[in-house]
């Protein structure tokens, strides 16, 4: 039972959604979510996010542009990923995986289905709509951390209006493209799409969630 049910269902609510329908959504109603989200807290309250932000026919120029770059240029993230997952992190990155593989009928050792799954980051998933989030890069990490924050905020924003997103890592990972296409200055960081638009609940993709840990998997109580 929880104390905070509005907030709790809200969060809960909230999933990555990987189909989405083409209607697109009302302008009226994207500014109301941007103008939620923005209220998130930030670093001396700088806000140092800035969104570049596709519709209609840019989105699906957009999404032509990424197609283009994935199959002729190296990947070159503004911000260097990962160098690995390990112990429980790793396990919560493949159970995520095998989830959805599992959800769409992708077998295990498939390479070609799976990596025909991977593409579809590429397409935006069919999202009529993109932001691509950006923070500047003299504000280091702690400007990207505020830009999480603004992630935070914005899908559930987004999910009390009805909306459905995703926040994708893998769209940044082909930076100088993005600078080029979004005119984004060289001075900022291309942290992230957020793809989003009305999901479609019948897409077997959409049709699995993911686990949360317990609290004392990562709480360390010192009373």
């Amino acid at each position: 039972m929880t104390t905070l049910p509005a907030l709790d269902a809200l969060f809960s609510q909230r999933h990555s959604c990987r189909a989405f329908r083409p209607d697109p959504v009302p302008r009226a109603v994207i500014e109301d979510i941007l103008r939620c989200a923005q209220k998130v807290p930030s670093w001396c309250n700088a806000q140092p996010w800035q969104v570049t932000l596709f519709s209609g026919a840019a989105t699906n120029a957009l999404r032509s542009a990424l197609m283009e770059a994935v199959m002729k240029d190296p990947v070159a993230p503004d911000l260097p990923f990962p160098e690995r997952y390990s112990d429980e992190y790793k396990t919560r990155r493949q159970a995520c995986g095998w989830a959805l593989y599992e959800a769409v009928g992708v077998e295990r050792g498939d390479r070609a289905a799976s990596h025909q799954q991977i593409m579809r980051n590429f397409t935006l998933f069919d999202a009529p709509h993109c932001a691509i989030l950006t923070s500047p890069k003299e504000l280091g990490p702690y400007g990207a951390l505020d830009c999480g924050g603004f992630v935070t905020g914005f899908t559930l924003a987004a999910t009390a209006a009805g909306v459905a997103t995703i926040a994708q890592a893998a769209v940044a990972t082909y930076a100088p493209m993005l600078h080029q296409f979004c005119d984004i200055p060289e001075d900022r960081n291309i942290l992230c799409a957020l793809s989003f638009g009305y999901g479609d609940p019948d897409h077997l993709t959409n049709q699995f969630r993911t686990e949360r840990a317990e609290l004392d998997e990562f709480i360390s109580w010192r009373n």
